[in-house]
């Protein structure tokens, strides 16, 4: 008895055995990285190196495994795609570890700390070492807290972003809007980027001694942080308020100089709502690249263990400082002790408050986006 085969079903049958000849089986990538991990554990034991150096051996061994194979199956060029492939995935996991690390240990050692009793809602006022050596001693609660320091920061980033703001976003509009290339927006735009690159501890140093030719020498106040933080704020709103308006198309201008309306109502209520969706992002990354500075708050506003709302009298705390004055006590060296378990604490709540305002300039992004039609 005969049987005979349809000829379609043969066809599909070739052209599918063409289709999937000369490439790796979809099980082929498990048992390399298998095999590579056997082989780095295997070196483990007999190097004795740590659990990260493992790890790098397997990858190594596993990118060297894939591409041998699938040179031998697939080919060179093939070969090579998935050598690069897999250094890019490489190369990416890399750059990823110090920031889960970074969170993970700020987690770790800050949520203990940003829970304590009282922490949200004191400060550090009256709060002595023996109060620390008795709370270590389990004879006394853990006192003190990061109130003064949260509201501290909160009152000078809002400073310094009422300064930062008109100054950025008005020269972003002349660069743009009336500049045109000419030599002074040249001359601007030279000393926005070599502000870019200024280091911190000069924008702090620059604040102190313009305010110790207004107020006097010594001056330590919280609108002096400001200034400090806006020299730093400044370049970063310019540049990403510039590249904001430089997308506007050119015909949303025209169209309204064609219907008589000025240059300056043009860019009140065309190029700039057309660009308020990336302003806004940029203002709000703006803020979040200075509110973690210390060095400038400290030789500005300097640092307090009370409560000081009063941005224009005395000297006042921030989170940054705060976490440095606490690791660097004296009493308390240990990374278990109350002091620390506060800096910690400050630590993660200024993770927090980066996070954030990264959320809120996507939201503000988002609500101010412009709205696409049918």
């Amino acid at each position: 008895m005969s049987h005979s085969i349809d000829p379609r079903t043969a066809a599909l049958t070739s052209r599918r055995g063409h289709l999937t000849r000369g490439r790796l089986p979809k099980w082929v990538p498990a048992v390399v990285a298998v095999v590579a991990i056997a082989v780095a554990f295997a070196l483990k034991a007999l190097a004795g190196f740590g659990l990260f150096l493992t790890g790098i051996v397997a990858a190594v061994l596993f990118v060297i495994g894939m591409y041998a194979a699938a040179r031998g199956v697939e080919g060179g060029r093939k070969a090579t795609d998935r050598l690069f492939r897999y250094l890019v995935w490489g190369a990416f996991i890399i750059a990823l570890l110090p920031l889960v690390s970074v969170l993970w240990t700020v987690l770790e050692k800050g949520i203990p700390g940003l829970f304590t009793p009282g922490f949200l809602t004191t400060s550090m006022n009256g709060v002595s070492g023996l109060a620390d050596k008795k709370a270590m001693a389990g004879t006394g609660p853990v006192l003190g807290g990061a109130y003064h320091a949260l509201v501290g920061t909160v009152i000078i980033t809002f400073w310094a972003t009422l300064i930062s703001v008109p100054i950025g976003l008005l020269t972003a509009v002349y660069l743009v809007e009336y500049g045109r290339g000419n030599r002074l927006s040249r001359g601007i735009t030279f000393f926005v980027d070599v502000m870019t690159g200024i280091p911190s501890i000069v924008a702090g140093l620059f604040a102190a001694a313009l305010f110790a030719v207004i107020s006097g020498p010594g001056t330590r106040m919280g609108i002096v942080a400001a200034v400090a933080l806006s020299v730093l704020m400044i370049p970063v709103v310019v540049r990403s308020t510039e590249e904001m308006l430089r997308v506007v198309p050119n015909e949303l201008r025209e169209a309204s100089y064609a219907l008589g309306v000025r240059k300056w109502r043009t860019i009140m209520k065309v190029v700039v709502p057309t660009a308020i969706s990336g302003i806004a992002s940029g203002v709000t990354l703006a803020i979040a690249r200075v509110i973690g500075e210390t060095a400038p708050i400290l030789v500005t506003a300097g640092i307090t263990t009370r409560i000081n709302a009063n941005a224009f009298n005395d000297w006042m705390a921030s989170l940054p400082v705060y976490i440095y004055s606490l690791i660097q006590n004296p009493l308390n060296p240990s990374y278990a002790d109350p002091s620390s378990q506060r800096a910690w604490g400050a630590a993660l709540l200024l993770i927090l408050l980066v996070m954030l305002l990264n959320l809120a300039s996507r939201m503000i992004a988002k609500y101010f986006a412009p709205k696409g039609g049918r």
